[in-house]
């Protein structure tokens, strides 16, 4: 298994089915879906100007 997982309680990840921390059952942590009408596109797109606006300075 090469996914990586997501504990909730804890939020921590790991790679083990179960946490090593709080031994709580971890979760795959998978992306959002696409969605062609995005609606967060605008706030992501300014952020990554606004972080490439602060790398140029």
């Amino acid at each position: 298994m090469s996914e990586i997982l997501y504990c909730k309680n804890c939020q921590r990840y790991t790679i083990h089915p179960v946490c090593s921390t709080c031994k709580e059952k971890t979760v795959l942590n998978t992306p959002a879906r696409f969605s062609p009408q995005d609606h967060y596109g605008k706030y992501r797109r300014a952020l990554k100007k606004r972080d490439k606006d602060e790398l140029r300075q």
